[in-house]
């Protein structure tokens, strides 16, 4: 399940090209704080989900809420 929330989460990343120094920007909307930077897209896109899976594995420890992507529920619930 893991797999395919990264997956869909980054299906909806965003990309340009910074017009400085002509570098590429990602970042996922309704990720805050998860983006990346590098000379090239492909290397901006492996940045970016391993941005994004840190983030992830950080939330998940701290318990933080998490947003539901495709209808992918990464919420941990408790169990009576």
């Amino acid at each position: 399940m893991l797999t395919k929330y990264l997956q869909a989460a980054m299906h909806r990343a965003q990309y340009e090209i910074l017009e400085d120094d002509r570098t590429f920007y990602g970042q996922v909307p309704g990720f805050q704080g998860v983006w990346a930077n590098a000379p090239t897209l492909e290397a901006c896109r492996e940045e970016l989900e391993q941005a994004l899976e840190d983030w992830l594995l950080f939330s998940i420890s701290r318990h933080l809420p998490l947003p539901v992507i495709d209808g992918l529920d990464l919420a941990i619930k408790e169990v009576a």
